[in-house]
């Protein structure tokens, strides 16, 4: 549908950022019906343009006044900035789709992935007031969206997670040093380590966000707590381990599950292969399963290492690999259907 009259007026802000670039490509493709567009950054983008379905559009700079007249706003700019601007946007009647984690696990505020939890969302109404839903971390929308259809199945009691996360979820600066890095050090010269403090490329370390009181880092500590949300159930137990690896844009997670009810691996492949934003890459006889690769670029979580758990009786536990790409399912695409069920709702599309 694309540009049109009767479609709602739109912002993205941190529109310079990975993500940011990301929301244009992806409302683009997916022909997310809009009747103007604004594209918002700092003061020290502001100027810049893009082009955009034939148009030139110039960055502005994001303030309190930048959401007059906004129905909505696509937020990826880090959650200090989701603070301060976010509360602005929804006085202005803004329905703010947030990518940072300002505002998860806010009592009141939807976390929503689409395929999984869409009826969080249902008493927000596009031109109805303002609002703020969250979009989750990437690896959990990225663990969900695989993990959520045999949850309706058999109901998860516990989940054992270990993330390989990419370049991507750093930002574009980091996917820059990672590039630079790989260079230098086939150069035999020491690698520029700016972003993280350390070699990336040809290694990996546990993930670099900050440590917390339990041992746990905030990434780990992000999917035990919005999993818990999400599917509205505080009883799940959930653990943890991210791991940074010099892979470009597409994070990969072994999954180990404890199910409450019996699920024979033949049911779960059926299971899985009928689901909403999945496919299946898992060829044992060729050891083909789901890598970064396979899912680059793409809208679906590639689902494979589909087993049935043998240290667990009765058919009680599974373990599955599961690859989707970070800056678009992860965030940028996940955020853009949050908001064509905004759209679909109002009847526009």
């Amino acid at each position: 549908m694309g540009l049109t009259e009767n479609g709602p007026s739109v912002a993205v802000v941190g529109v310079t950022g990975a993500v940011g670039q990301e929301f244009l490509q992806v409302l683009s493709q997916r022909d997310f019906p809009y009747s103007s567009l604004k594209l918002l950054a700092s003061y020290r983008s502001a100027g810049k343009q893009f082009d955009f379905e034939g148009r030139t559009y110039t960055v502005e700079e994001l303030t309190e006044a930048s959401f007059k007249g906004i129905d909505i706003a696509l937020f990826s700019a880090g959650g200090s900035i989701s603070k301060k601007f976010g509360p602005a946007a929804v006085a202005e009647g803004t329905i703010v789709v947030d990518n940072s984690s300002a505002f998860r696990m806010t009592d009141g505020v939807p976390l929503v992935v689409p395929e999984v939890n869409p009826d969080a969302m249902a008493h927000i109404k596009l031109r109805g007031g303002g609002a703020i839903i969250a979009n989750p971390n990437c690896s959990t929308i990225i663990c969900l969206v695989a993990v959520t259809p045999l949850h309706r199945r058999a109901k998860v009691k516990r989940m054992v997670v270990s993330t390989y996360q990419a370049a991507s979820g750093a930002g574009a600066a980091a996917m820059a040093e990672l590039e630079l890095q790989t260079k230098e050090v086939l150069e035999g010269k020491p690698p520029t380590t700016t972003i993280f403090g350390r070699q990336y490329a040809f290694n990996l370390f546990s993930h670099n966000s900050p440590m917390t009181a339990n041992g746990y880092n905030e990434e780990e500590m992000k999917m035990v707590k919005e999993t818990r949300k999400i599917w509205s159930d505080p009883s799940v137990a959930v653990t943890a381990t991210c791991i940074r690896v010099p892979v470009m844009r597409a994070h990969a997670e072994s999954i180990n599950l404890t199910f409450q009810e019996p699920l024979p691996e033949a049911e779960a492949k059926e299971i899985l292969s009928a689901a909403e934003g999945l496919f299946l890459i898992d060829d044992r006889d060729t050891n083909t399963f789901p890598t970064p690769l396979d899912v680059s670029n793409k809208d679906d979580v590639a689902v494979g290492r589909i087993r049935q758990d043998i240290s667990q009786p009765d058919n009680k536990g599974l373990d599955l690999f599961v690859c989707g790409d970070q800056i678009r399912k992860g965030a940028a695409l996940n955020a853009v259907q949050i908001a064509e069920l905004l759209v679909k709702k109002a009847g526009i599309a």
